[in-house]
């Protein structure tokens, strides 16, 4: 018997349809399975990161679920929404990390994790993402120098404007001969999150019970 043109194309048509669906289907449950996986995985690895910055002990609270959402600013360099982590101890503020990015480095910007203490000291910088050359913009890496503990302790207090360059332009920071641009922008980077944290301390020091 001679197939109707329109059924076989009809017919063709809902097989597509079919696997399209169950296509549809597998990838939401490979996504409902995966999703919670892969969250925990970052919040893990995020706070892995937080970890560093902070002294060991100083707080009680779950920084991810104390977090804030940090609207784009100049001072902190972000185009868009960034997190900032608030910790607390006994329900008491005691320290905030930020996000903040070096837009300036050698080969585009430089993202960072700054914590600062209640005091206004800095307690930690890390290097989140960067596109230095490598060799030249290894240093700023935790795990590749010491480098990036040059912040350790400095305030806006204890370090005045002037001094927040790197020696070469007449600052108090160390850099690595053959190589200004990058710490040059990493400084500045720091040095700017500091002036948003002191503008914004009701904010990123809010007096309340953890969330």
């Amino acid at each position: 018997m001679k197939r109707n043109p329109f059924q076989a194309s009809l017919r063709t048509s809902l097989i597509m349809l079919g696997f399209v669906v169950v296509g549809t289907a597998l990838l939401a449950l490979t996504y409902d399975k995966t999703h919670d996986l892969i969250s925990k995985s970052e919040e893990d690895e995020k706070l892995a990161l937080i970890e560093q910055v902070l002294p060991p002990g100083i707080s009680d609270n779950n920084l991810i679920h104390d977090a804030i959402e940090i609207a784009p600013n100049e001072l902190l360099g972000n185009k868009t929404p960034t997190t900032a982590y608030r910790a607390r101890l006994k329900g008491k503020p005691v320290a905030a990390v930020l996000e903040a990015v070096a837009p300036d480095g050698y080969s585009g910007k430089i993202t960072l994790l700054i914590a600062i203490l209640m005091n206004g000291e800095i307690s930690g910088v890390r290097v989140i993402s960067h596109n230095e050359t490598p060799g030249l913009g290894d240093y700023i890496e935790i795990g590749k120098s010491k480098w990036i503990r040059i912040f350790d302790h400095a305030s806006l207090s204890s370090v005045p404007d002037a001094a927040w360059q790197v020696k070469k332009d007449g600052g108090k920071f160390d850099y690595v001969t053959g190589a200004t641009v990058t710490p040059r922008a990493v400084v500045k980077a720091v040095h700017k999150a500091l002036e948003y944290s002191e503008k914004n301390r009701a904010l990123l020091f809010a007096d309340k019970d953890m969330k």
